[in-house]
């Protein structure tokens, strides 16, 4: 039985590596000192000062994804660019202020292309130029997630640092070490010592990097994040513990304590659909499929999802409206339903109970009006004010065109029916009506 995989709300911002640098320093966490650039003049400008000190330069694209080294940057109109159509890398290490130019110019504004990104990449708007670190003895991998099993922070580490964590996993299981952490007592020293011991500091240095995994922890605690991720955390021939590379996360639920944080948030490298249901509280994940959804609650939002496909179809999208959605944020999600193109039908699943079905029949009617449902509907209202949502819904069938379902699995059925119908009808060049009455 194919069964769709459980999708939740993401609740957790993304900030760039060097946002990240930001927070992370003031929690006395040893970084490469570093600016961000957003055009090629200011990389320029950037890039000459830290080549006249130090001879070299590192040039990072910023996006929301991990494995920006060993990207791919499509180079969008190749006629600018010498031809060429695609730029090995997100990461360069650049010996002179040509070399800088050549690649901040095929960098910016074009997308990169990840193993986390998907084949549509992300496009690059800041480009990060740090400092080389000089004489890296060794690299690191450090992380500290949200572990399900012990309820509580886990600390994550592994000297095999520089690479996939997951290829580490699947390869040399045995140099993967985690640490749980009691949240009511905090971590201890003896677990960030243990912790440096697993990752194979040198003995000079295993107290140093000690103290920047308690201060990573701090700063875990203190900004309220979901993850922090440095890899590498590096040894130098210096003799310092320090991060490279940061991946860093936080709730979304701490928006109203973490505003300094929050502010940092780059729309454009989220899904728009995404950004515009957050402004409207709906609960909103884009998918690939080609059957909208509109749910109110989690579990049943998931169990929508998982008939559909029980059926033979494939949702379009995660979409919760709560248990106290208003007529507005129902003309809204509706909005975001109609506007993805992929979409060949449309199922409402509400179970009234706070959340009323007359106010979803309203929402339904109200969308219609505000931007015309020209995608089939199929609605099943079940619980408080049923006889009332129906009636709202009959009374406008001129303009909603809805098809009823008496049940969940009629509901995903005819949903699945009628998409298939009507991707057959494309294919064929055929008109097909489904103004089925209520």
């Amino acid at each position: 039985m194919p069964v769709h995989p459980a999708v939740g709300q993401v609740r957790n911002l993304n900030v760039h590596e060097y946002q990240g640098h930001q927070i992370m320093k003031q929690y006395g966490v040893m970084v490469p000192p570093g600016k961000p650039a957003f055009t090629e003049k200011d990389t320029e400008k950037i890039a000459q000062k830290i080549l006249d000190a130090h001879g070299k330069v590192v040039v990072k694209s910023q996006i929301h994804a991990g494995g920006r080294g060993l990207g791919t940057v499509i180079l969008q109109d190749a006629g600018k660019h010498d031809g060429l159509e695609v730029l090995e890398g997100g990461v360069h290490m650049c010996e002179d202020i040509e070399r800088v130019k050549y690649i901040a110019k095929r960098i910016l504004g074009n997308k990169l292309v990840t193993k986390q990104t998907g084949p549509a990449g992300k496009t690059v708007s800041c480009i990060y130029m740090a400092e080389p670190l000089q004489g890296i003895v060794s690299e690191k991998y450090f992380a500290i997630l949200m572990d399900r099993a012990t309820q509580g922070p886990m600390l994550v580490g592994s000297p095999a640092g520089g690479m996939a964590i997951e290829d580490v996993a699947a390869s040399n299981p045995e140099k993967i070490f985690t640490i749980p952490i009691d949240p009511k007592v905090g971590i201890t020293d003896a677990q960030c010592d243990e912790m440096a011991k697993n990752l194979e500091f040198s003995d000079a240095v295993q107290h140093k990097a000690a103290i920047q995994i308690r201060n990573l922890y701090d700063m875990f605690v203190g900004t309220d994040a979901t993850q922090v991720e440095i890899n590498p955390l590096v040894e130098s021939e210096a003799g310092a513990a320090m991060c490279l590379d940061a991946k860093l996360n936080f709730d979304d639920n701490a928006k109203f304590r973490q505003s300094d944080i929050f502010a940092m948030r780059d729309t454009t490298q989220e899904d728009a659909r995404e950004v515009a249901a957050s402004e409207f509280d709906i609960n909103y994940i884009g998918l690939d499929g080609n059957i909208a959804c509109m749910v109110n609650g989690a579990g049943l939002a998931m169990a929508t999802m998982d008939i559909i496909k029980l059926y033979g179809g494939d949702p379009a999208n995660f979409l919760d409206l709560g248990g106290g959605a208003s007529e507005k944020q129902v003309t809204e999600a509706f909005k975001l339903i109609q506007s993805d193109p992929n979409v060949d039908a449309i199922l409402v699943n509400i179970f009234g109970g706070i959340m009323r079905c007359d106010i979803i029949a309203a929402g339904i009617v109200g969308a219609a009006k505000a931007v015309g449902l020209s995608k089939p509907l199929i609605v099943r209202l079940e619980g408080t004010n049923v006889d009332q949502g129906m009636k709202i819904i009959s009374d406008a069938q001129a303009e909603v065109h809805a098809i009823s379902a008496t049940d969940l699995d009629d509901a995903a059925k005819k949903a699945c029916d009628i998409a298939r119908i009507k991707k057959l009808a494309e294919q064929s060049h055929l008109k097909v009506s489904f103004e089925i009455p209520l």
